[in-house]
């Protein structure tokens, strides 16, 4: 006679939660197994049945499926309890083996966002993963980003021991705008004794989007060109002014007239380049 539980399942105070639950008989016992028998959640020593204030709803025993889900979970059930199967037969026993802990809190823990920091540069794929244990089957928690951006998709996972926790992928495109963007994700559960709703925020900050933006513009005299650059970008660019292919400027403005230079012919201003760059990449504008 075994049973398979988790040592510990968390609840949140006024919320439902699933244990799941399997066991084994001896093969001599497999014919008592039928529609008659009846799931127990006992604390021992006493073997009093407890948790019927619950309305638990308890899978197919004759399945040997005892995994079951307990409502409006309160802290005065933070006990220690055993499963005992009880049939109109002579097959009655409590399961000894192994026993389930219940702890009911309000201090639940907050969802886990990963990666942590990102740095990624414009232009690059984004994929956030956020999670938040699942300890109610018929209620999941609902997960929510803010802001809402891209597209989403939400799946249930097992742990080893068979507890549920729920996901949401959010995949976007990085743009300049996300530049310390700062991204949160809210797990809410709801509650069956009248609360509010609990829910619990963690947050992201997109620290590094690598971009490069260009733009410039030139007043023009009769025989000099006076020109800004702007160029904004992270991490922060450099900016050169070229005429002719050689250098002659290193800032956001620059006067350049067209006189001859060593006794050669007019400079041609209509070559005057700006050039900006940093890790991620470069621009120029003429």
């Amino acid at each position: 006679f075994e049973v398979n539980l988790p040592q510990t399942v968390q609840v949140k105070k006024g919320s439902c939660v699933t244990v799941p639950c399997s066991f084994d008989i001896r093969s001599e016992y497999n014919g008592n197994l039928n529609d008659t028998c009846e799931a127990r959640w006992v604390f021992n020593p006493s073997l009093t049945p407890q948790l019927t204030e619950t309305n638990p709803v308890t899978g197919i025993l004759t399945r040997k499926n005892c995994t079951t889900t307990f409502n409006d979970m309160q802290p005065h059930h933070n006990k220690a309890y055993n499963f005992r199967l009880e049939c109109k037969n002579d097959l009655k026993y409590t399961f000894t083996n192994k026993k389930v802990i219940f702890k009911v809190t309000d201090d639940f823990p907050s969802p886990t966002l990963t990666p942590s920091t990102l740095t990624v540069k414009e232009g690059e794929s984004v994929s956030l993963t956020c999670s938040a244990p699942a300890p109610c089957l018929p209620h999941t928690p609902t997960l929510t980003w803010t802001p809402t951006m891209g597209d989403i998709h939400e799946t249930i996972q097992e742990n080893q021991d068979k507890t549920k926790f729920k996901t949401s992928v959010l995949n976007f495109t990085a743009s300049q705008h996300h530049h310390g963007q700062k991204i949160s994700c809210t797990a809410a559960y709801k509650k069956q004794d009248g609360s509010p709703d609990g829910s619990f925020t963690t947050s992201l900050i997109i620290l590094d989007i690598s971009q490069i933006l260009h733009s410039s513009n030139c007043i023009k005299t009769s025989n000099q060109l006076n020109c800004s650059c702007e160029t904004v970008g992270n991490p922060l660019p450099t900016t050169h002014w070229y005429l002719n292919g050689q250098p002659v400027d290193q800032s956001s403005q620059v006067v350049v007239t067209n006189e001859p230079l060593n006794g050669s012919h007019d400079r041609d201003l209509s070559t005057l380049l700006c050039f900006s760059s940093n890790s991620f990449g470069s621009t120029s504008k003429q």
